[in-house]
């Protein structure tokens, strides 16, 4: 059982609390997607993301007729990419994972915007499984800008260079809510402050994982290999055409809550700050559920961008 454990522990490393899957999940989110875009969309697209900043080394060697596809697939790790460049800086509080009061936290100005908004990756729900008080989540959050982003996504007015910043954190933040601890905060007589989505519960998997966040965020695996995260993509089930067509994304955030509490939070995870000794059948489940929760981010981004842009 260990070596098996070990074996399917390569899928999983690491990563900063306020990402969501690896760059190789954002990747086969966006590959889904693509896919389901119409070809006037895709087109518009293309030339939207010609005003990121980073557009150039997206495409870079790439074949003329592919740049679009490639750029779009690359630009869903834009949002989190930031964070490491220097010449984007954190605001509010707790490394920039809690927003600060004003205007600033929720505007919407486009690439003049040098703030890494760390905050709106993610919407701690709270719960708890023994009575601990609980805390609101935070505004802004996921859930307010992805409405406001689409909004003005689908606006006949408004600059080509917001609708591009717009597209880009969309692609982005539509795959992190699908991701079950980026909706949520379990409170414990323990943690009585949350567990900030898992990044406070700590466990052993025989994975490079230190947490249950991050363990989660790398189940879907690693790399920023084009090619084969469209592979991956493409080898996914197709959703259920119903909940693809769910385009609430509250509806998609309470989904990944629900998911939280009934797996995530599930044997032999327990309650409080662990650590916690993931076993063979919690792994193979939390596979199954996290190739799900792609399929269906992409299939759902496809469907928002369509509509906003069509």
């Amino acid at each position: 059982m260990k070596s098996i454990i070990v074996g399917l522990g390569l899928y999983f490393i690491a990563v900063s609390p306020s990402a969501a899957w690896h760059e190789f999940g954002h990747m086969e989110v966006a590959a889904v997607a693509w896919e389901k875009l119409t070809p006037t969309v895709r087109a518009r697209v293309g030339r939207l993301l010609e005003k990121n900043p980073l557009h150039g080394t997206w495409i870079a060697g790439v074949d003329p007729a592919d740049r679009d596809r490639v750029a779009f697939i690359k630009s869903s790790v834009w949002a989190d990419t930031i964070k490491k460049l220097h010449e984007y800086r954190n605001d509010g509080s707790h490394n920039g994972d809690r927003p600060p009061p004003g205007p600033e936290a929720s505007r919407n100005i486009g690439y003049v915007d040098h703030l890494r908004h760390k905050y709106w990756h993610f919407i701690d729900l709270p719960f708890t499984p023994d009575d601990t008080s609980l805390e609101d989540e935070d505004t802004p959050n996921a859930q307010t800008q992805i409405a406001k982003f689409r909004a003005t996504l689908a606006h006949p007015g408004g600059s080509d260079d917001v609708k591009s910043y717009d597209l880009v954190w969309l692609t982005h933040l539509v795959g992190d809510v699908h991701q079950p601890l980026h909706a949520t905060s379990r409170f414990t007589q323990t943690q009585t402050d949350g567990d900030a989505g898992g990044n406070h519960v700590k466990i052993e998997c025989g994975c490079e994982a230190r947490e249950l966040h991050g363990f989660w965020d790398g189940v879907v695996g690693e790399g920023d290999d084009v090619a084969r995260a469209t592979a991956a993509a493409r080898a996914l089930p197709e959703p259920d055409t119903a909940l693809a067509a769910v385009g609430n994304e509250m509806v998609w955030i309470r989904e990944s809550f629900q998911l939280a509490k009934d797996k995530v939070y599930a044997g032999p995870v327990g309650i409080g700050a662990g650590p916690f000794t993931l076993d063979n059948a919690y792994m193979s489940e939390a596979k199954r559920i996290a190739n799900e929760r792609v399929a269906l981010a992409g299939a759902r981004l496809a469907n928002l961008i369509n509509h906003a842009l069509r």
